[in-house]
C-alpha cells in the first residue's frame, strides 16, 4: 500500500486504515504484536509522531492495546469492530448509492438482486482459483 501525502484524507488516518486491512485480511492476529510508529515511518517515509497518531487512534478504538515497554498489540475484538464499523458505514453508503443510481436507471429490485448476485458468485470464483480468505494467517512486523 501507498499513502497518498497530498490527498484528502491526513496520513495518520491512512495508516490507521491499512492495519485495519492487514488484521481484516488475517496478515496480523488477535494478540500479535503490530509495527512500532518507527517501523511505520520508516515503510512509509513518513513522520513517526504521525504513525503514533494512526496507532493512537486504533488504541482508542479498542483494536489496538499497548503492553508497556513491548508495543502495540491486536486486540482480540479487533476484527469484530473493525468488520462491523466498516459494514455500518461503507458498506451502507455504498448501497445507498447504489439504490440512487439504480433508482434513476428505472432498475426494478429483481434485476438489481440479480446483478448483485452475479457479481458476487464472478468475485467468488476468481477467489477459488487464488489463495481462500483466512482470518488465521500471519506476519512478520517485528
Amino acid at each position: 500500500m501507498t499513502i497518498d501525502p497530498d490527498g484528502t484524507k491526513p496520513i495518520y488516518i491512512q495508516i490507521a486504515e491499512w492495519l485495519e486491512t492487514e488484521i481484516l485480511a488475517g496478515h496480523i492476529q488477535a494478540d500479535e504484536k503490530v509495527y512500532s510508529q518507527y517501523q511505520l515511518a520508516d515503510m512509509f517515509n513518513i513522520n513517526p509522531a504521525t504513525a503514533a497518531k494512526g496507532l493512537k487512534l486504533l488504541a482508542e478504538q479498542n483494536i489496538l492495546y499497548k503492553k508497556r515497554g513491548l508495543g502495540m498489540f491486536v486486540s482480540g475484538q479487533a476484527y469484530d469492530i473493525i468488520r462491523q464499523r466498516r459494514k455500518n458505514e461503507t458498506l451502507l453508503d455504498l448501497a445507498r448509492s447504489l439504490l440512487t443510481e439504480a433508482t434513476r436507471l428505472g432498475l426494478h429490485e429483481q434485476e438489481l438482486i440479480d446483478l448483485i448476485k452475479s457479481l458476487y458468485r464472478q468475485q467468488q470464483n476468481e477467489q477459488k482459483g487464488g489463495e481462500p480468505h483466512d482470518r488465521r494467517g500471519g506476519h512478520g512486523g517485528e
